[in-house]
C-alpha cells in the first residue's frame, strides 16, 4: 500500500515565495500543522517577505507553535538555560514567535492559533483575540473558513516516496476542503532529513505539492521535548489509579505530560511486575475505595492480549508499550473481520475454516471490489485470487460469485481462497507525534515492518467515529479514553483549556471529542485526571470547586474522574452522589467548605457527613507512600530518561532543598558553608558559581556550600 513515486524536483526559498505570491496574490493565508511539522524556514522567509512589504498581508492559521523554553528566575535559569540551550543547539523556532512575544509582530501579519502551549498566552492580547476555539476535528473545516489559501508542512522522505511523517491529522483533510471550494491554493512540501518515515495514510503523493523544498537541518532541527522535570508525587499517584482502569484486550488514548508518563510506568509495572503491582494498588487505597469498579471495567492481571492504541497523539510512552509487548493488540480494517477476532471466531495466527460462514452470519453478503483488497491486504484472503465484477477468481481461472452466504460460494473461498494468517494489523492509529530527540531517534532506527504497525492518520478518523463507525467501534473495543482537566465543579463539568475570566490557557484539542466517543461506544469510559490542589501564589487552593465559570466538558458527559486521593465514577449518577464522590476524591483541607456549599445549593442533605475513610486526604500521606514505592524501585522520578547530566541532576536536587528552606534553615546554611565538599564543587561548577563577582552569587555559593555540608 506504498505510494510508488520518482525522483521529484527541488526548488529554493526564495523562488517558492516568489511564485507563491504570484500565484495566490497580496492576501497570503498560511495553514501549518500542529506542533512538529511546521517547516520554520519557510515560514520565516514568507514572514520577512511581507514584514518588508507593506502592501502584502500574512494569516498564519496553526496551533501549538513549539517555543524554546527559557527560565527567567535567576537561580534555576543557572541551571536549566545551559541545559536548553544543549537541547536546542540546531532549532530555531519561528520569527512571528519571537515577534509576538515583544509585540512586534508588524500590523500586516495576525498570528491565529486553535492551540497554545499551556499557560503561554495568559495576559497575552493579541493571542487571546486572535484564538479558534475549535474541536480538534473541526480544525481543518474552521482552517479553510479562515480563508486559507497556502498549506505548508513539513515531510519525510524515504527513497522515492514522501510521509507526513509526525502529521497527517489536519493536512490532509485541509487540502481535500480546498479542493472540492474549488478555491485557488498552493501547498508546499518541505523534506525534513530527521523526520521519521510513517507508512499508511501518512504517505503522500509528490504530485499533490506546488513545490518541494529541503530542509538545513543543522540550522533548523527539530523541536525536542525535554526531559527534566521528575513526576511529582500527586502525577505517579493519579497515574497508578488510571492504570487499574485500564482493560486487558482493550484500547488506550493518553495525553503528553507527566501524568501520561505515570500512567506508562505504572502499565509496565503492571505488565512486569504484577505482584508489585498489585502491592501498589493496596497500599495507595486503590483495593480499598475503588475494587468493584476496577473489577468491573479495568483490571489488575497482566496484558495478556495486550492494547491497541487509538490517541491523537502519539506520545513517547506508547513507544515504550510498544517495546514491551503491552501495546501489541492488532486491529484490521474490515469491520466483520474485527468482530470475528472480538467474538473470539477468528485467530489471527490460524484463518480456520468456518470463518467465511461466521462473516456471512453477521450480516457480509455480496463482497465489493474495495472489500475483498481489504480482507486480502489483512491476509484472509491469499494472493493467489482476484476479485473482478462481483466474482472471485482463483489462479486456474475459476470463479465463484462473491457472495459470502452462497453455500457453493463458500466453499469454493475455503478450498481456494482462503488465507493462513492475519497480517498488517496495526497496534496504533495517531494522529501526530511529538517528543524527545531519542524518541525520533527510536523511530528512524526502527524495522520498517514494526514501524508500519504504528499508523499515522487524521484525526478525522482517530478522535471521532463518524468515518466509519461499525468499524472503529469494533477495533476501539473497552476504550478508555485518559485526559487531563484543570478543575472539576460538584456537578461533574470539568474545566480544562479556559479560566474563569475568559483566558484561553491552551485549547480544547481533541478532549471533547474523545470524551464524547466515549460515551458512544458502549464499553467506552472517558477519564479525566485532575490534581486536587493547585498553588496560587502562596496559597493551596482547591481544584474541586462548588462551581466555576468556564467549562470544557458539561455536566451531561461527566464520567470518571481521578485524583491523587481516588477514583470518582460519575456516570449515570444522580447529583448528589455526584457531589459526594467527588468531595471524597478531594483534598481534606478543602473538604469541609465543599460539603457547606454543596448542602447550601441544595445538591446534599443537611445532615450528611464525609465517610472517615476519606478524611485523611493529604500531600503527607501520597508523599510516604511514593516514597515507599521510590524506593522499591516502583515509581523513578525519571523512568523514560532524563536530558540531565548526573551533575546538573545533583544540582537540581541541592536547588530543590534550597528553596524548601526557611529563612532561619538559610541562615544556618550560611553559616555552615564556608568550605566547598567535593559535592559543593561540582554543583558550582554546573551552576557557574565557582567564581561569584556579586553579592547575591556569593551568597547563593555560601548557601549552596552549607546545604551540601549538610547532607
Amino acid at each position: 500500500m506504498s505510494l510508488k513515486q520518482t525522483e521529484f524536483t527541488m526548488v529554493e526559498i526564495d523562488h517558492c515565495v516568489d511564485q507563491l505570491i504570484a500565484k495566490i496574490g497580496k492576501d497570503i493565508r498560511v495553514a501549518m500543522p500542529l506542533g512538529l511539522g511546521k517547516p520554520v524556514a519557510l515560514i520565516d522567509a514568507l514572514y520577512l517577505r511581507v514584514s518588508n512589504d507593506p502592501a502584502l498581508s500574512l494569516t498564519i492559521l496553526t496551533a501549538l507553535s513549539l517555543e524554546r523554553p527559557r527560565e527567567r528566575d535567576p537561580i534555576r535559569g543557572r541551571l536549566l538555560n545551559p541545559v536548553f540551550d544543549r537541547l536546542y543547539a540546531n532549532y530555531s523556532e519561528p520569527l512571528y514567535l519571537r515577534d509576538e512575544r515583544s509585540g512586534k509582530v508588524p500590523a500586516n501579519i495576525k498570528l491565529c492559533e486553535f492551540y497554545f502551549k499551556a499557560g503561554s498566552r495568559i495576559g497575552h492580547s493579541d493571542a487571546q483575540q486572535n484564538y479558534i476555539s475549535s474541536n480538534y476535528t473541526h480544525a481543518a473545516r474552521d482552517v479553510v473558513a479562515q480563508g486559507c489559501n497556502v498549506v505548508i508542512q513539513l515531510l519525510a522522505r524515504e527513497g522515492g516516496s514522501l510521509s507526513m511523517s509526525c502529521n497527517p491529522d489536519t493536512s490532509a483533510e485541509v487540502v481535500a476542503r480546498l479542493q472540492q471550494s474549488g478555491r485557488d491554493y498552493v501547498a508546499v512540501g518541505v523534506v525534513h532529513p530527521d523526520l521519521p518515515f510513517m507508512y499508511g495514510d501518512a504517505e503522500v503523493d509528490a504530485a499533490q505539492f506546488d513545490f518541494l523544498l529541503n530542509t538545513d537541518s543543522a540550522k533548523h532541527g527539530l523541536f525536542q521535548v525535554p526531559r527534566l522535570p521528575p513526576i511529582p508525587d500527586t502525577d505517579y499517584a493519579i497515574g497508578l489509579r488510571a492504570s487499574a482502569l485500564i482493560r486487558d484486550g482493550g484500547t488506550l488514548q493518553l495525553g503528553i505530560g507527566a501524568m501520561g508518563d505515570a500512567i506508562v510506568q505504572s502499565v509496565l509495572v503492571r505488565h512486569q511486575n504484577n505482584a508489585d503491582y498489585r502491592e501498589l494498588l493496596a497500599r495507595f487505597g486503590v483495593d480499598q475505595h475503588s475494587a468493584a469498579l476496577v473489577d468491573a471495567i479495568g483490571g489488575r492481571d497482566v496484558f495478556d492480549q495486550g492494547l491497541y492504541g487509538a490517541t491523537e497523539m502519539f506520545v513517547e510512552g506508547f513507544l515504550h508499550l510498544f517495546e514491551a509487548g503491552v501495546l501489541q493488540r492488532p486491529v484490521y480494517d474490515f469491520w466483520a473481520l474485527q468482530q470475528l477476532i472480538n467474538l473470539g471466531r477468528c485467530r489471527s495466527d490460524d484463518v480456520s475454516s468456518d470463518c467465511i460462514a461466521a462473516m456471512a452470519e453477521l450480516g457480509v453478503r455480496e463482497l465489493r471490489g474495495k472489500d475483498f483488497e481489504t480482507l486480502q491486504y489483512h491476509g484472509f484472503f491469499n494472493e493467489k485470487c482476484r476479485y473482478h465484477e462481483g466474482q472471485i477468481f482463483n489462479q486456474q481461472g475459476e470463479y465463484c460469485s462473491a457472495n459470502m452466504a452462497n453455500p457453493d460460494s463458500q466453499q469454493f473461498m475455503v478450498t481456494h481462497c482462503l488465507g493462513s494468517k492475519l497480517r498488517n494489523g496495526k497496534m496504533l492509529h495517531g494522529g501526530f507525534f511529538l517528543g524527545s530527540g531519542a524518541f525520533y531517534q527510536a523511530l528512524r532506527d526502527m524495522p520498517a515492518a514494526k514501524r508500519r504497525q504504528l499508523a499515522m492518520c487524521g484525526v478525522d478518523k482517530i478522535n471521532q467515529l463518524d468515518m466509519n463507525p461499525r468499524l472503529f467501534k469494533a477495533q476501539r473495543q473497552h476504550a478508555r479514553f485518559i485526559n487531563t482537566g484543570l478543575n472539576v465543579s460538584l456537578n461533574g463539568a470539568v474545566a480544562s483549556d479556559t479560566l474563569e475570566n475568559g483566558q484561553v490557557l491552551s485549547g480544547v484539542g481533541g478532549q471533547y471529542n474523545f470524551v464524547a466517543m466515549a460515551h458512544q461506544l458502549d464499553d467506552g469510559r472517558s477519564v479525566l485526571m485532575i490534581r486536587a490542589t493547585r498553588a496560587q501564589g502562596d496559597k493551596v487552593m482547591s481544584n474541586i470547586l462548588s462551581h466555576y465559570g468556564a467549562c470544557t466538558i458539561p455536566r451531561h458527559l461527566r464520567d470518571i474522574i481521578i485524583t491523587e486521593y481516588g477514583i470518582a465514577d460519575l456516570r449515570s449518577k444522580t447529583d448528589e452522589q455526584v457531589c459526594q464522590s467527588l468531595i471524597n476524591i478531594a483534598d481534606s483541607r478543602f473538604q469541609a467548605d465543599l460539603l457547606v456549599e454543596a448542602k447550601a445549593m441544595g445538591k446534599l442533605s443537611p445532615g450528611y457527613q464525609i465517610p472517615a475513610a476519606f478524611s485523611q486526604n493529604l500531600p503527607e500521606t501520597i508523599s510516604d507512600n511514593v516514597a515507599w514505592a521510590r524506593a522499591k524501585g516502583l515509581m523513578p522520578a525519571y523512568p523514560f530518561g532524563c536530558d540531565f547530566s548526573e551533575d546538573e541532576l545533583e544540582a537540581a536536587s541541592t536547588l530543590m532543598s534550597l528553596s524548601a528552606l526557611s529563612l532561619g534553615e538559610k541562615l544556618v546554611a550560611l553559616k555552615n558553608g564556608r568550605e566547598a565538599s567535593d559535592a559543593a564543587r561540582r554543583v558550582l561548577s554546573v551552576l557557574d558559581l565557582e567564581q561569584p563577582t556579586t553579592v547575591k552569587e556569593k551568597l547563593l555559593k555560601r548557601m549552596i556550600q552549607g546545604v551540601e555540608s549538610g547532607n
